[in-house]
C-alpha cells in the first residue's frame, strides 16, 4: 500500500519510521524516500551537530530528517503562510528543540546574513527555474560556513545547472525525473 500523496515519512534518527503528513494542494513535491536515504548516506559524519537551512522547506523531510539524525539546528524557510504554519506545529508535536521556521521567501531570506550554516538544503520547484540564481546568491550571501556542503535537487533533464565560484561537485546521482547533487563549498571563509 503506497503512502498518500501528502505524507512523508522519517527514515532514521530519532523519529525513524514517523510519518508526517502535510497540507494538500500546496504542490509540494517531497524528496523520494530513496533519494533522502542515498543523501544522508553521503552525509554520514556531517550531520551531527550541524547547523542547516532547508530553503523551500516545503514537507520539511530534509529538514527534520537532519534533526533526527543529529543536527544542532534547522532553520526551516518557506514561503507559503498554511506550509509554514505546519512546520510549526509539525516541530512542536515532535518537541524537535533546534527547529525554527521562518516564513519568507528563499531570495529574501539570503540576502539577508546573520547566520552561517554548515548544510543548506536546496530544493525550489522545478518549473520556476531558480537554482542557479539561488545558488550566486547564496554563494555570495557569507552564511556558508567553511566546508559547507549543498544539497540541490532539478529536473534531470536539466543537467546541472551553472555553479557560483567556491561551489564544486562532490556527489551527483540520478532516480528517475529528478537529478541531485551534494556539493562542496570551497569558497571564502
Amino acid at each position: 500500500m503506497s503512502a498518500p500523496r501528502n505524507e512523508v515519512r522519517i527514515i532514521g534518527g530519532q523519529w525513524r519510521g514517523r510519518r508526517l503528513r502535510f497540507p494538500p494542494d500546496t504542490g509540494i513535491r517531497p524528496t523520494p524516500d530513496r533519494v533522502r536515504e542515498t543523501l544522508f548516506n553521503w552525509l554520514q559524519g556531517s550531520i551531527d551537530g550541524a547547523r542547516c537551512l532547508d530553503l523551500f522547506a516545503g514537507s520539511g523531510a530534509l529538514g527534520i530528517e537532519a534533526l533526527s539524525r543529529g543536527a544542532d539546528s534547522v532553520l526551516l524557510v518557506e514561503r507559503d503562510p498554511r506550509v509554514a504554519a505546519y512546520l510549526q506545529a509539525t516541530l512542536t508535536q515532535l518537541s524537535a528543540r533546534g527547529g525554527e521556521v521562518r516564513r519568507v521567501d528563499a531570495q529574501s531570506f539570503l540576502r539577508t546574513a546573520g547566520r552561517r550554516f554548515d548544510l543548506v538544503f536546496l530544493d525550489p520547484p522545478f518549473a520556476e527555474g531558480a537554482l542557479a540564481p539561488l545558488l550566486a546568491t547564496l554563494a555570495g550571501s557569507g552564511q556558508l560556513a567553511p566546508g559547507a556542503l549543498v544539497y540541490i535537487e532539478h529536473a534531470a533533464r536539466d543537467g546541472l545547472p551553472a555553479l557560483p565560484a567556491g561551489l564544486t561537485p562532490w556527489r551527483s546521482k540520478r532516480a528517475g525525473e529528478v537529478g541531485y547533487h551534494l556539493l562542496a563549498w570551497e569558497g571564502g571563509a
